[in-house]
Parts: structure tokens; C-alpha cells; sequence
């Protein structure tokens, strides 16, 4: 028999406290929330933080740590050395004013929201949020707010309130490089799936209703009380009305998910269902052993998960993409010349564009802009990391995508992949080309490999072109040259540009100011 698990279904808000005037807590609204008070809240957060061997924590603490000292060093500034204040306060330095976000402290507080999310655990959770709510009381159109805020609400559980609020941020972007448009579809086409398993339990198990309005921990107690008695079918109208009473009450998705796996295993159990260590105790459809319908139940239950993990995929084949293997792609560059151009400013201010355009292969990487006159106007080879999706949709005939951790990998590859926006899709063995190929570990190369340096390093191994250089390689001297809704992103610290530029010195056969040439 199924041992009952000790988490059983609770009703939003039971343990939540109730908001200062009375009302009710949306989460779909933003709470007006002054920069002081977030900024209170970091400082509090930080000093509960302690070195450990969480490196989410780790990397969480590092952000509020540069957030408060940002701020610490504005608090210092005179004022008449500051020609733009990061916080400067409304009207006339009135007490009680509140501060403004500036541009400058903008970058830093998302982060904090960011890294808050990353950890996940409830209180991080709750700080990510008052982040968003921070930056989006002063500016409501904040591209990376709004984003934040659904990732936020989404993992907290309340999905419909997370697709409003990627609604908002789609609305406010041309560029979907993270993949928001399938995300936010796969979680309605998860929400209706689990709606019709939902229906359909009500619809086979009328009594059920009854149950349905009061408290849904006590339900379902009663539940596994009666199923642990033996008696099925008073246990199954008691649990499923739990169930209901969950959704009615907007529980967090993960809760429904967990209580409707904990009921199908249950209800596979009373079928006597082969592997549940049970015989079967009730022969008819009405008290849930009728396998056909179990297995309806059941694959109701494994779309709305599949669903909400990978989204919805029109074109399983993706336009008859081919996989490229490692000897597969090294012939298609045999003895072709081959640039790869970097997203600098140093590019995208000249007027190399025509020079760019006369290699055999052009390469490009993750958000790169086209401007012809400057940076060309022909991709051949996109390599890009798997972590969102700039220019995925992009023509080219050679698509790499980088990723270290090859689940998430292959799940970006099934979300993000745009069908015909490619020839060639580069397979696993070229997935993570220094680490895989080279078998260059941490203890040699600590930091993570751009995409940039992934691609260089692969074409330099494979050394089968007679010319190899790379344009505009300043490694962010000049600053990013980037889609607009990537100009946002941070030149990320876990990338080490001072390896790999000596990397490529080391290997320079002549260098000027817009052209590092390796052949």
C-alpha cells in the first residue's frame, strides 16, 4: 500500500500574512514598493547570509554585497561631483522624499532580483519579488522587470498572474531571445490540460462536489484515512474534492501537481494496476480501476507537465533540420577562409562590412546585429549559448548551440529551434567544444568559455582553414554591439576575457586595430 506523504494540499494564503489595509494579496498586481524599503530589506537579507557551499547563495550574496556598496558610495559622493545622481530625491530634498532609481543602480538591483530567483527557497523568493515590485513602481516599462517578476510569480506557483506579467514584457519587446512567446504558451496549454483532468475527475466522481468547499488539507486527510481503511470509494470522492478545492483557491501549481500524481498512484493502486503491489478491490469504471481510463487520466497528467516543462513544438522536425557531427562539420569548413565577428562597438561604429561579406564563412555569435555597411550583412555559421534565443530565427546554414549541461541543452534546442531558420544543427559532440573535445577541465580553465572563445577554440583544433580571423575581437574594450533587447544583458563575470584574449595573442599571427588574424 502507498504510504500517505506527510505534505498534503494547503489553500493559498493560509499561511500568508494578510496585507497592511485589509485586503486581499494579488500577486497579479504590483505592489508600490519605495526604493528605501528594497533597499532595507538587501541590507537585512545580506547579513543573514553566510559563506557556505550553496553557490547559489554565494553568488546571491556577492550581488547585494556590490548592490549596497554602490549605494554606499553614492551616499558619498558630493554632490557637486556628481553630474548625473544615481539616486537623487523628488522635489526639493523634502523629509520623507522618497529616492529614484537611477540608470546605474538599475543593473545592480535586478541582479540581486535575479540571483534571489536563482536560489529559489521561499525568502529569496519573496526578495526577487520586492526587487521587481521596486523597479517597476518608478518604471513600469522595464523590459527586465516584467520579466523578472513572471519568473518569479511562476515559480512561486501562480501561473496565471506569470503569464500576464510576460504578456506585459512581450509587449514591450521586438526581440523574444529568451523564449518567452513558447513559455508563456506551453504554461496555458499546461493549465488547460490540467483543467480538463480536473473536469473530467469531477465529472466521473459527482460526490465530489460535496467536498469541494471546505478546507483542503482537512479533505484530504479524511481522504487518506478512509484509502489507508480500505474504503476506496469514500477515500476517492473526499480526495478528489481536495483537488478541487486547491484549484478553486488558486493553490500553487506545484502543489496540484504533487496532489494529482499522489491520487493517480493511489487510484492505480485500487485498480491493482501491474507494479502497484496491490490486486485489484473494485472491478468497476466508477471507482477508478477501469485501466482505459486510468490511462486517459494519466496521459491528461503527462501533457500538462510536458507542457509546462518544454512548450508546445509545431514542427517536431523542425524543417527537416539535419544533425552535423564534429567530422560532418569540420569537412563543410575544409579549406574555406572564415571570419568570425565579434559584438563590439569596434564593429559596429566601422565600415568593414564588405570586407566581412568576401570570406567564405562568416561567423556570428548569440544577439549579433546587422548593420551591412559595418559589420556585413551575410551569417553562415551562428553559434550561440543555449540560454535564450536571440536570432535563432535567423537564416543560416550552420547552426551551433553551446550548453555545459546537456539536459538543458537539449531542452533549449526543443523549445527555442525555429523549423527551416537552419540547413545544419550542430549534435551533442559539438555541444561544449573546450570541455568535451579538448578536455580542458576547471582546473586548467576555472572560468566559463564565451561562445565566441567555444567557436575559436573548435576552429583552431580542427585547423583545416587556410584563413582564420576575427573582427572586431576587442573582448568588450569598446562596449557590446548588440539586438536592442540584448543591450540590457551584463557582460557576464563568470566569463574570463583576460585567458582568452592571451589565448589568442599567444596564437596571433598579425594583429592591427579591427583584424587579429590566427592563419
Amino acid at each position: 500500500m502507498t504510504k500517505a506523504r506527510t505534505r498534503w494540499p494547503r489553500q493559498r494564503g493560509a499561511e500568508e500574512p494578510a496585507p497592511p489595509d485589509g485586503g486581499t494579496p494579488s500577486p497579479a498586481a504590483v505592489r508600490p514598493t519605495e526604493l528605501e524599503t528594497c533597499l532595507r530589506a538587501c541590507a537585512a537579507h545580506s547579513g543573514k547570509l553566510v559563506a557556505g557551499l550553496d553557490r547559489r547563495r554565494n553568488a546571491l550574496a556577492e550581488a547585494l554585497r556590490n548592490l549596497l556598496a554602490t549605494h554606499a558610495a553614492m551616499e558619498r559622493t558630493p554632490a557637486a561631483a556628481a553630474p548625473a545622481p544615481l539616486l537623487r530625491r523628488t522635489a526639493k530634498e523634502t523629509p520623507g522624499a522618497s529616492l529614484v532609481l537611477g540608470d546605474r543602480l538599475m543593473d545592480p538591483l535586478l541582479a540581486v532580483g535575479n540571483k534571489a530567483l536563482d536560489c529559489g527557497y521561499e525568502d529569496e523568493l519573496k526578495l526577487a519579488a520586492l526587487v521587481a515590485d521596486t523597479v517597476l513602481t518608478q518604471r513600469t516599462r522595464s523590459r527586465a522587470a516584467w520579466r523578472l517578476r513572471a519568473r518569479v510569480l511562476e515559480a512561486m506557483g501562480a501561473e496565471a498572474d506569470a503569464v500576464e506579467a510576460y504578456e506585459r514584457y512581450l509587449a514591450l519587446t521586438d526581440d523574444d531571445g529568451f523564449g518567452i512567446a513558447a513559455r508563456t504558451a506551453g504554461l496555458r496549454a499546461g493549465a488547460e490540460r490540467q483543467g480538463e483532468l480536473l473536469r473530467m475527475l469531477e465529472r466521473d466522481c459527482p460526490e465530489a462536489a460535496g467536498f469541494a468547499g471546505g478546507p483542503a488539507t482537512d479533505t484530504w486527510a479524511e481522504g487518506l484515512a478512509l484509502h489507508a481503511r480500505g474504503d476506496w470509494n469514500r477515500a476517492r470522492s473526499r480526495l478528489i474534492g481536495a483537488l478541487l478545492a486547491q484549484d478553486r483557491s488558486g493553490a500553487p501549481v506545484a502543489e496540484i501537481q504533487e496532489a494529482l500524481a499522489h491520487y493517480l498512484g493511489l487510484a492505480l493502486e485500487a485498480g491493482g494496476a501491474p507494479g502497484s503491489g496491490a490486486t485489484a478491490r473494485h472491478g468497476n469504471g466508477n471507482s477508478g480501476g477501469d485501466a482505459a481510463h486510468l490511462t486517459e487520466l494519466i496521459a491528461l497528467y503527462a501533457g500538462q507537465r510536458r507542457s509546462r516543462m518544454r512548450g508546445p513544438v509545431a514542427d517536431p522536425t523542425f524543417g527537416g533540420v539535419e544533425w552535423v557531427t564534429l567530422g560532418e562539420f569540420r569537412n563543410h569548413i575544409a579549406g574555406k577562409s572564415i571570419c568570425l565577428i565579434a559584438n563590439s562597438q569596434r564593429v559596429g561604429t566601422g565600415s568593414l562590412g564588405a570586407e566581412i561579406d568576401a570570406y567564405d564563412l562568416v561567423v556570428r555569435f548569440n544577439s549579433y546585429r546587422i548593420d551591412p555597411a559595418a559589420t556585413g550583412s551575410r551569417t553562415d555559421i551562428h553559434a550561440s549559448i543555449h540560454k535564450h534565443g536571440f536570432n535563432w530565427d535567423q537564416q543560416v546554414h550552420t547552426r551551433l548551440v553551446f550548453g555545459g549541461l546537456a539536459g538543458d541543452w537539449k531542452h533549449s534546442l526543443r523549445t527555442r529551434l525555429v523549423p527551416g531558420a537552419q540547413r545544419y544543427l550542430g549534435d551533442e559532440s559539438l555541444r561544449w567544444p573546450l570541455r568535451d573535445i579538448g578536455k580542458v577541465g576547471t582546473d586548467v580553465w576555472p572560468s566559463i568559455p564565451t561562445s565566441g572563445f567555444n567557436m575559436l577554440w573548435l576552429l583552431d583544433h580542427l585547423d583545416v582553414s587556410p584563413r582564420l580571423d576575427l573582427i572586431g575581437f576587442d573582448f568588450y574594450e569598446s562596449g557590446a554591439y548588440r539586438l536592442p533587447a540584448a543591450m540590457k544583458m551584463p557582460i557576464t563575470s563568470v566569463h574570463e576575457y583576460t585567458s582568452e584574449k592571451a589565448w589568442v595573442m599567444e596564437r596571433a599571427r598579425s594583429v592591427t586595430d579591427t583584424r587579429i588574424s590566427l592563419r
